[in-house]
């Protein structure tokens, strides 16, 4: 087959199964966790590794920020043969509960964002795989992790999330957030929605991890809100889940 236009590479790779972090400089460290890691290709802001996994080939290769860029990634992806994706990335934590270093499981997201509209009306669910999402839950449970699985809020604007007021759009801004907790919406973040959505579309399978990096709502609470920034956890998790679903 031809190079895809984006990632710039074919299905040579014969990988079925792919681990998405968003930032390129994640890619390498994820890799690591996987036997015979290698370096495959860059092009944009897709770079990607190849490794192994129980003798299967598996890829890790950067999505970017956000849902455009994801949602090309998948897409591309699927078309040289992957059919199962994991993202690993951070969050903010939103429900009091999740702490920072803390691990949350995307079992479906909020599509406030706006590539998702231009595959479905949003009506239509972002939800993830079940067979995926179980598999992250027992890895998290086999490392004795601090984790929570629930619904994520996946939104374009990091800073509409962060200055809300000083956008035109702040006051709906602050009261679609104020829903999203009173419904027990666990964390942010600006990518599971366009992962869930396109791999529907598409047939193929897709879960999300995420590492906690703090919570805005522990601090407004005067609660102790620690950072953490390691995703060792996340990606462990991530690794540990596709092991288990290469078994079945």
């Amino acid at each position: 087959m031809e190079k895809q236009y984006h990632v710039d590479f074919d299905d040579s790779h014969g990988a079925l199964y792919a681990i998405l972090p968003g930032d390129p400089g994640r890619v390498e460290k994820i890799a690591s966790y996987l036997e015979n890691p290698r370096f495959f290709h860059q092009n944009r802001e897709y770079t990607a590794w190849l490794g192994e996994i129980s003798g299967k080939t598996v890829m890790v290769i950067s999505t970017g920020m956000g849902g455009p860029s994801t949602a090309i990634a998948v897409e591309e992806l699927y078309k040289t043969g992957v059919r199962n994706f994991i993202r690993v990335g951070t969050c903010g934590g939103m429900a009091l509960p999740v702490i920072g270093g803390d691990i949350v499981i995307a079992t479906g997201a909020i599509r406030m964002e706006g590539t998702t509209k231009e595959y479905v009306p949003l009506e239509f669910p972002a939800i993830a795989n079940l067979d995926v999402t179980n598999a992250l839950v027992e890895a998290a449970k086999k490392f004795n992790l601090k984790w929570h699985a629930g619904i994520v809020q996946c939104k374009d604007s990091f800073y509409g999330q962060h200055d809300p007021n000083r956008m035109p759009v702040g006051f709906e801004l602050n009261e679609k957030w104020e829903a999203w907790k009173k419904a027990g919406c666990l964390a942010s973040e600006m990518e599971s929605a366009t992962l869930f959505i396109v791999s529907q579309i598409l047939g193929a399978r897709a879960g999300c991890v995420l590492n906690a990096v703090w919570n805005q709502e522990r601090e407004k609470a005067g609660m102790s809100n620690p950072n953490c920034h390691d995703t060792e956890a996340a990606i462990k998790t991530a690794v540990e889940a596709v092991r288990i679903l290469i078994s079945r």
